[in-house]
Order: structure tokens, then sequence, then C-alpha cells
């Protein structure tokens, strides 16, 4: 039986992007299917205690610098730690990946790469509908039926949200399988397992 894997992220999540690639080669590896689930993190952090960015300690600002520094590394993807484009509204690029998920999960995935890339590593502005349609034309996807489609993606991101905090989501990314939770890219080993299970 093929395993499925929620896949709750947030396009402008840096760890999101960091751990895309490696999802999606986890998932081919074990024969998993990968449904990609937007969600609005403005929505989730006050539900589940967690602090937008800004409002985070220098503390916990500095070090998340320096461990996107050591990833970025040790992962060898180039990544610019504080872009020229953040914070940046992710719903715009959340419906867009929304509707390419109506494509395929594959589509949406691809979305979703290219977002976070424009984001992390091309400094580009995801609200710009504009990127988005490069980001779109980079996954393989028709940008004008995305564009066109995406505004009526609203109601399916909320829903996506509301299912983020019913299943206790606090995070980006989030990787759920068979109610089993895993929070962030650096916890893709126990994933792994999981599905080697």
């Amino acid at each position: 039986m093929t395993q499925t894997i929620d896949y709750f992220f947030a396009p402008n999540s840096p760890w999101s992007y960091l751990g895309h690639a490696r999802l999606v080669a986890l998932a081919k590896e074990y024969g998993a299917t990968v449904v990609p689930k937007p969600m609005n993190l403005g929505d989730v952090f006050p539900v589940s205690g967690g602090l937008p960015l800004p409002k985070r300690s220098p503390q916990r600002q500095a070090y998340r610098l320096a461990e996107l520094e050591r990833w970025s590394a040790l992962l060898g993807i180039p990544i610019h730690i504080k872009p020229k484009y953040f914070p940046v509204d992710a719903n715009p690029a959340s419906l867009w990946i929304i509707a390419a998920t109506g494509q395929g999960n594959d589509a949406g995935l691809a979305m979703a790469h290219a977002a976070g890339r424009a984001v992390w590593e091309l400094e580009q502005d995801i609200a710009d509908p504009a990127v988005l349609a490069g980001c779109a034309r980079a996954a393989g996807l028709d940008p004008a039926v995305l564009a066109t489609r995406a505004p009526a993606m609203a109601e399916r991101y909320a829903a996506l949200t509301q299912e983020a905090i019913e299943r206790g989501v606090f995070g980006a990314p989030t990787y759920l399988v068979d109610g089993e939770m895993f929070w962030g890219q650096d916890r893709l080993d126990f994933l792994a397992r999981k599905l080697a299970k």
C-alpha cells in the first residue's frame, strides 16, 4: 500500500525550501505520495504559541541565521539568509501552488519548489504576479492557467490551514504520515525511518 505524506508548509519558509528536494527524493525512494498543503502561518502561529519572525527575541533571530548558514553549507543549497524580499506575503504563492496541485501533486510540488527558490536563492518577490508566472514556467506549468485559477483557491487554502491547526501542526515544514508528525526539515531522517517500516 502506498504511504501518503501530508506536507504542510509555507512557500516563504526557508526551512520548507531547504527540505523540499530531500522530501521529494525520499518519497520517490520509498514509493510514497506527497500531498502538498500550503498553510497560512499567520493563522497557525496564534493558536499554537508561535511567533512571527519579527516578534522573536534577538537571540532566537540570530541563531536562526546561523542555522540557515549551516544547513545551506551542509546541503549545498544556495540561500540568502536575509533575502531582499523578506518578510514576504506568502498567500498569493500559496494560491498558485494549490491551483498547480489541481493538475497533480507533482505539479504542486514543482510550483512550491520554484516559489521557495525565488525567495531564498533568486531574491524575488513571490507576492508579485509576474514573479509567480516565472515560477510557473520554471515548474513547467502554464502561468496563464494558474493565474486564472488561483483566486478561486482561497477557500481551499483556508481549509488546509484549518486542517493544519486541527491536526496539531505548529510550524513549517511539517510532514504527517499515518498520524505521526515530523516537524522541521531536520527530521527527515526520522521520516525516512517511518517510510522504511
